[in-house]
């Protein structure tokens, strides 16, 4: 990999829209040039996929959390359990495992304070696998997700 892949790279992760055209003159390259590029990247799996970033005021998504999970037993069967249930939960958008007191650490969004109480005394602390659960409620994000360092 290259600087000239490392810029696509950072123009895509900026905007991934951008056609053959716009990269092909961020790069000073032909737009087939910088289409082979990027198709190189995407085939050798460094572009994993593209997404549109929604804005979740606008969906009514109103509370964002991290939840913090710990287990009854570190097990395999637990794990296994637990991230099925955790992969059937539409409110959660990312799921960690950590070091440290938590097992797990979930990203969610929820509509609103009673959707995120119901989400984890509904559907969280039930499961056999949980002993216990606490959250922290985003109050800002003065800083947005952002894409890797490349660099």
């Amino acid at each position: 990999m290259d600087a000239t892949d490392l810029k696509l790279l950072a123009a895509l992760q900026r905007r991934a829209d951008r056609t053959a055209q716009e990269l092909g003159e961020h790069l000073n390259l032909s737009p087939s040039q910088a289409a082979r590029r990027r198709a190189r990247l995407e085939a050798q799996g460094v572009i994993a996929g593209y997404r549109a970033r929604l804005d979740p005021a606008r969906l009514g998504l109103d509370v964002q959390a991290f939840v913090e999970v710990q287990m009854t037993a570190h097990n395999a069967d637990n794990a296994a359990s637990f991230l099925r249930l955790v992969g059937t939960l539409p409110q959660v958008m990312a799921c960690w495992t950590l070091t440290g007191d938590a097992d797990y650490l979930l990203r969610v969004w929820c509509d609103d304070l009673a959707a995120l109480n119901a989400l984890i005394q509904n559907r969280l602390l039930p499961h056999p696998a949980v002993a216990r659960v606490q959250s922290q409620i985003v109050m800002d994000q003065p800083k947005a997700d952002a894409g890797l360092p490349l660099g």
